[in-house]
């Protein structure tokens, strides 16, 4: 298909590093032309271990390749010349609103492809050519086009900056050290950019190493996750086995009573009946006696009457006799005690061992967050290496109560504020519980001001609604508290309370060892002293809570 001249200049004849009409073409193996100067250029500006690649498609070569002038394209040029056809630059050629412009450009100014470092300008591929064909100007340190040029001058003497002061750390000109940087430790920007470079190289390698080995990590958890999840799956099919054969166990075993008492229920029913069946008999045989009874005393002749009365006075013998007796009837009542003792065992049993079972599966830890053999904190500064940052849970809170500073302050109001309902807000008592769940070895501290405040942990399973002493922190055995009002405090759990003596101070400490079942209280003021310790087993992740007393009263995790 035939093309105008606008056309094949913009195609076939414009250089796409010079953006001008092609001046000595080349074409490199992958079958793009160039400028042999501006190929040349670009591939003495690249990598010089030897690999070489095209401007357009990236494609790289090894060796450079060897340049020759395309004929049949030169021939070509010289017919456009003839015609006065010139390759204009695309649209895309010329700079935009977020583009850096050449400097020298008239008129509608194409994109910089450089910025000079000595002339502080920028440059298109045109008029950067002297740059590479002027020997004083290929000492210029060319780098990518920036709008920053200005920059590098100095506002004081309006020259380039090319020292560095290390005293007060700031790119500087030649003539700073003479005024305000007299005396300074000053180096040429190269010579503080080499060691700066160093320094880079160093923190570069410092960074991959840790790449290298968070990967390693990251490897070793997936691999680690793909056993848990294996794991899991095992333990859960073989535990469905077990609890299936359980409820098998129980379903024959609740199959023979039934049998056993459906058997007894016969038995007895057919020993009833029969003995029913005799007693039948014997007063329907009665009835007849006694109507013939009846009759022959309804007899005139007195011979007959006494032929006949031997005969129709006898009696056969009666059923009911000694062994004939009719117990209290209780309807298995034995048998139903027998079994509601069965229930109660099973019950028993269940609770305990089901404890166990969570306790076994809270147990199953594969990282190891801190050594088995590290002790238990002493100072405040050992405390506070397992601080824990704890916010506040809205959906818990009471509607009574207001959070703050990030939803680590509550304070009570004295009106019910716009809380949306939730199933997991405490209706009853002003207590709120966090948003994190809190396992291994956690620290945290609260500041109270006003009346006082309950400092607890809880399961999450805590009853909420309502005003029962199992909603109350340290009144139940799902939480444990320490009650802090201005004069003393008191430990609960489980509905058992207990007075604690220590110093009086606005700020506690609260430490746990989820893993060793350890909860401790501190009063924190210049020292740390401990105000209460508890050593338990904890089956589930616990929460941190807060139940405040008073209007106007707060707490705060700090």
């Amino acid at each position: 298909m035939a093309q105008t001249g606008d056309q094949l200049n913009q195609d076939i004849v414009s250089c796409s590093i010079c953006l001008d009409v092609l001046k000595d073409p080349v074409t490199i193996p992958c079958g793009h032309s160039y400028c042999m100067n501006c190929i040349k250029v670009h591939w003495d500006g690249e990598d010089p271990k030897g690999i070489h690649n095209c401007p357009q498609c990236r494609k790289t070569f090894t060796p450079r390749p060897v340049l020759e002038k395309n004929t049949m394209l030169a021939d070509l040029l010289e017919e456009l010349k003839k015609t006065g056809l010139q390759a204009a630059p695309a649209d895309h050629c010329y700079a935009g609103a977020e583009d850096v412009a050449c400097d020298f450009c008239s008129g509608r100014k194409l994109k910089a492809i450089k910025s000079c470092l000595s002339c502080l300008a920028s440059y298109c591929e045109k008029h950067l050519q002297p740059h590479y064909d002027v020997a004083p100007l290929r000492k210029h340190k060319l780098v990518e086009p920036s709008k920053k040029l200005q920059e590098n001058i100095c506002s004081v003497h309006d020259e380039v900056m090319k020292m560095f002061c290390r005293t007060d750390q700031k790119s500087i000109c030649y003539l700073c050290p003479v005024d305000e940087h007299k005396g300074h430790d000053t180096v040429s920007a190269a010579a503080e950019r080499t060691e700066r470079q160093r320094e880079l190289e160093g923190s570069r390698q410092q960074i991959q190493q840790r790449i290298q080995d968070r990967e390693k990590d990251v490897k070793l958890l997936q691999q680690q996750l793909e056993a848990i999840d294996q794991s899991a799956d095992k333990t859960e099919e073989h535990s469905q086995k077990i609890f299936t054969e359980l409820i098998r166990l129980l379903q024959k075993r609740s199959s023979d009573v039934k049998q056993q008492i459906r058997s007894q229920q016969e038995a007895e029913g057919s020993r009833v009946k029969e003995l029913q069946e005799k007693l039948e008999q014997e007063i329907t045989e009665l009835k007849r006696k006694d109507a013939e009874l009846q009759q022959l005393s309804h007899t005139e002749d007195h011979s007959q009457f006494l032929n006949n009365y031997p005969s129709v006075s006898a009696l056969s013998e009666s059923t009911d006799s000694p062994s004939i007796k009719i117990r209290p009837l209780r309807h298995f009542e034995d048998v139903t005690a027998a079994v509601s003792e069965l229930r109660d065992k099973l019950q028993d049993i269940l609770r305990e061992e089901g404890t166990n079972i969570s306790l076994r599966v809270t147990e199953v830890d594969v990282l190891l967050s801190e050594p088995e053999s590290e002790p238990e904190p002493k100072s405040r500064a050992d405390f506070l290496k397992y601080s824990s940052e704890i916010t506040l849970d809205p959906n818990t809170a009471n509607t009574y109560l207001l959070l703050s500073e990030g939803n680590r302050k509550v304070t009570v109001m004295n009106k019910s504020l716009s809380y949306s309902s939730h199933p997991d807000r405490f209706t009853g008592w002003f207590q709120v519980l966090s948003r994190e769940s809190l396992t291994g070895r956690c620290y945290w501290e609260v500041e109270m001001r006003g009346r006082g405040a309950d400092l607890a942990v809880a399961y999450k399973n805590i009853s909420r609604a309502g005003g029962g002493t199992e909603c109350l922190f340290g009144r139940n055995d799902k939480s444990w508290s320490l009650d802090c009002d201005q004069n003393s405090y008191e430990f609960g759990y489980n509905k058992m309370k207990t007075s604690i003596s220590g110093p009086q101070s606005s700020r506690v400490g609260v430490y746990l060892d989820h893993r060793a079942g350890i909860l401790s209280f501190y009063s924190v003021s210049e020292t740390m002293t401990l105000l209460h310790r508890v050593q338990t087993t904890f089956t589930q992740p616990l929460y941190g809570g807060i139940g405040i007393w008073g209007f106007g009263s707060s707490a705060e995790f700090v």
